[in-house]
């Protein structure tokens, strides 16, 4: 196995297990909060911040997995009218298309995140470029699958 589908399978992997604790955890914080608004008559003030982030994370790092896996809807009637050939180049203009896209959200996400690095929460009282640095690291990761299918798709592996 390739040193590079290693390391994506490797990322995905932590990023997965990741995943379910910051579901969890999202559970937890939600299900306290209705309980605490609707039993106890008082609301934890800090609770929907921390779920918004929560589901920040859950969803660019979810979309990660979701690409590694394939599991992304998409379209391909076109594609499989193809011929081999046609086909193989539309994956690959696909694939450095994908690369390009993950290149702007490491980019515009650093740039994001610096722009934000003085605000802090008010919930939470956390810096929001801690929050936000999620944009630039799922890019990164992005990046790694994209690489690994270009590659894999260059050798016909795909």
């Amino acid at each position: 196995m390739p040193a590079l589908e290693k390391l994506s399978l490797t990322v995905n992997r932590w990023i997965e297990h990741l995943l379910f604790g910051l579901g969890l955890a999202m559970t937890i914080v939600v299900a306290a909060q209705v309980f605490s608004r609707y039993v106890l008559n008082q609301s934890l003030f800090w609770s929907e911040e921390l779920a918004r982030y929560l589901l920040i994370w859950l969803s660019f790092l979810g979309a990660s997995v979701a690409y590694r896996r394939k599991a992304h809807p998409g379209i391909d009637t076109l594609v499989a009218k193809m011929p081999p050939l046609l086909r193989e180049r539309f994956a690959d203009a696909v694939h450095l298309v994908s690369l390009l896209l993950f290149g702007v959200m490491i980019f515009s996400g650093c740039r994001f995140a610096y722009f934000v690095r003085l605000q802090i929460s008010p919930a939470l009282y956390l810096p929001k470029w801690i929050v936000f640095s999620v944009i630039p690291a799922s890019g990164f990761v992005l990046m790694i699958h994209g690489v690994n299918f270009l590659l894999k798709a260059r050798r016909g592996d795909d």
